[in-house]
This record gives structure tokens, sequence and C-alpha cells, in this order.
């Protein structure tokens, strides 16, 4: 498969099996993932593998962060629960200065997404979660990031189920959005 193919066919997979790669299988995705253009060679992010109750604890820290209760927190509490391995992707502010702040956060969001496909292009169903939790108190804090970190969200990572339905994306027209000066 060439590369336009796989990145053609790329897909969020909102459900997900209970299987996820090892971290070792994770490794030289990783390793690849840190070929992306880099504005310094600065390396402004890392990953942070949730499995287990990790994903419990980033439960409990969405829940009391949305100030629900009952059955909104149960609900909330339970989102990480959808796929066995999250990976947080965490934008690293160094020091610099020809890299501002929100150049290091583009990189740090493209190292996501090249995980996101090479996640895909492995066999394996992702999907990213963001949202405002990711800049709550309580969500840095189960997430033990240092002041100059950001998390910008999470891939959530597992299985493809066998019966997916078929590919519905619709044809995109780049005409809309190249264009020449």
């Amino acid at each position: 498969m060439s590369l336009i193919d796989a990145v053609a066919g790329r897909r969020s997979h909102p459900k997900v099996t209970g299987d996820a790669p090892t971290h070792e299988q994770l490794l030289p995705l990783v390793e690849a993932a840190a070929s992306l253009a880099d504005y310094g060679s600065l390396r402004p992010w890392r990953l942070i593998e949730l499995r287990g109750d990790a994903r419990d604890r980033l439960g409990a820290a969405l829940a009391k962060d949305a100030g629900v209760e009952g059955k909104d927190a149960e609900k909330m509490a339970a989102k990480p629960l959808r796929a066995s391995l999250l990976l947080a992707i965490v934008a690293v502010h160094k020091p610099s200065f020809k890299v501002s702040e929100w150049e290091q956060d583009v990189v740090a969001a493209g190292v996501g997404h090249l995980m996101s496909l090479l996640l895909h292009e492995a066999g394996w169903g992702v999907m990213w979660r963001s949202g405002k939790q990711v800049r709550t108190d309580s969500v840095r804090a189960m997430h033990e990031l240092e002041p100059n970190e950001e998390l910008m969200g999470w891939l959530y990572v597992g299985g493809k189920h066998d019966r997916e339905k078929p590919d519905k994306k619709h044809k995109f027209d780049a005409e809309k959005v190249l264009s020449a000066l």
C-alpha cells in the first residue's frame, strides 16, 4: 500500500476491541513519529501510556473537573474505558528564542497525528479525543504534567471490530482549500 493510500484510508474508530499494542510494539512507531519536521529539533513532546487503573484515575479526574454527579459522573468516568490503551499526547514547551510555544504545540499535534497514522497502518483502530478537560487541574495532575507541559488529547487505541461498516468518507474537493497567489 502506498503512503497516499494509507493516509487517504485512515478513519477514526470510535469503538474498538480490548486488544491493544504492547509497549514494545509502540516503540518503533514512536521512533518513526520522531522523524516529524521539528523546528529547531527541540522534540517538544512526549507520550504517556494509560492502561488498566490509570484509565480509572483519568475517569475520576474527568468527572471531578466536569462538576457532575450521579449517573452523569459515572458516564464521564467511563469514557477512558472505551479503549484498553490511551496515549496521551503532551506538548513540552522548551525555552527557545527561535521557536514559539505555538510552533512547539504544532509539532506535538503532528506527532499525535503521525502516531494515529502509524497505528492505523499497523492494523489498530484509533480515535483522537480531546475537549476542554485536557486543560483542567485534576486531569493535569493525574498525568503528572509539569508547568511547561500541555495535554493535547488522547489517542484511544484498540483492535478493529471484524464487522466494521464500509468507509463512508465523503470525497473531498481539494480545490476548495488549495489556492495560489
